[in-house]
């Protein structure tokens, strides 16, 4: 029988659960084992910094909406996205897509990871056309992939140590970058950062690219209204959207023009989503990151501490 105190939690917990499930389903099309085969560690495995900082729910949402908005700032890039998606109509399906990818391509065996690199692959190939000025895109473009990549790399650290509790040292940070530009590599990246240094000299290297355009103000006005299909969608929405602008760096929020009452919005949804997310990681206890834990014998306790291997 269930302690009156695992009642409470039950009682806590369980809304947020369902919350999220209702929100970013996992594995919405039913097709991805995260329990076998046993053993098989995936592309990254229990000993990666990758593993653990992809398991904060509150830094990796709040975070990926920082790297969308990051993504309407390039030209190109957001020219595929406005020529070849249907943002407009499916916001919501366009974020739940890309968190299954990142989730599978982060947690799911190594078969099953490779096979979802490759089919995006596929897609990429015949994602093609002009820019506004006139300038050819395609989304295997190895420069574009590495912009992507690099956005939402940063974006994820920044929600990390932004909402995890947790301090990030330097060699972590530098040690995430290594790691995940694998994924950007397999998909046709060149020359992808792998070091906080890295990151930030790229940043400066790109930045003349970038523009704030009429379509960046459309995308973002679309962002700002979705509604997410779970309870209080306006509420939840703005909460995680202002603590995304919390997560964006000065250069980034200045190109998007973010106002002095914007920017205070965002410092405070940041503080509110900072208290919620013990909350939010006491809840999620059950999804794909622990199916691939006890798929290689990870205890769930070792997710808190980051790999001894790593000099810090």
């Amino acid at each position: 029988m269930a302690s009156p105190l695992q009642l409470l939690h039950r009682a806590t917990h369980e809304p947020i659960r369902r919350w999220v499930l209702g929100a970013f389903p996992r594995d919405p099309g039913g097709t991805l084992d995260y329990d076998q085969p046993h053993a098989d560690p995936g592309l990254f495995g229990p000993d990666s910094v990758t593993w653990r900082i992809h398991a904060d729910f509150p830094g990796m949402l709040a975070g990926g909406l920082a790297a969308l908005m990051m993504q309407t700032l390039h030209p190109l890039a957001l020219a595929g996205v406005w020529d070849h998606s249907n943002f407009r109509g499916d916001l919501v399906g366009r974020l739940r897509r890309t968190t299954t990818f990142v989730g599978a391509t982060t947690y799911a065996p190594r078969a099953a990871a490779e096979g979802l690199i490759e089919r995006v692959r596929r897609i990429h190939a015949h994602v093609h056309g002009m820019g506004e000025d006139g300038t050819p895109y395609s989304a295997d473009d190895p420069a574009l992939l590495t912009w992507v990549h690099v956005t939402e790399a940063h974006s994820f650290l920044a929600g990390y140590r932004r909402f995890a509790h947790r301090d990030v040292p330097r060699a972590i940070a530098d040690r995430y970058y290594d790691e995940v530009r694998r994924i950007a590599e397999a998909l046709g990246a060149r020359d992808v950062p792998a070091s906080e240094a890295d990151v930030a000299d790229y940043f400066a290297r790109v930045q003349p690219q970038l523009a704030y355009t009429d379509r960046s103000r459309e995308v973002l006005r679309i962002l700002a209204g979705v509604r997410l299909p779970v309870p209080l969608a306006g509420l939840s929405r703005d909460v995680f959207l202002n603590a995304g602008i919390a997560l964006l760096p000065g250069w980034a929020s200045d190109l998007l023009r973010q106002t002095p009452r914007q920017r205070q919005q965002a410092r405070l949804a940041a503080r509110v989503l900072w208290s919620m997310a013990p909350a939010f990681r006491a809840a999620l206890t059950d999804g794909v990151v622990s199916r691939a834990g006890r798929r290689v014998g990870m205890a769930p306790e070792a997710m808190r501490r980051w790999p001894s291997e790593t000099t810090l």
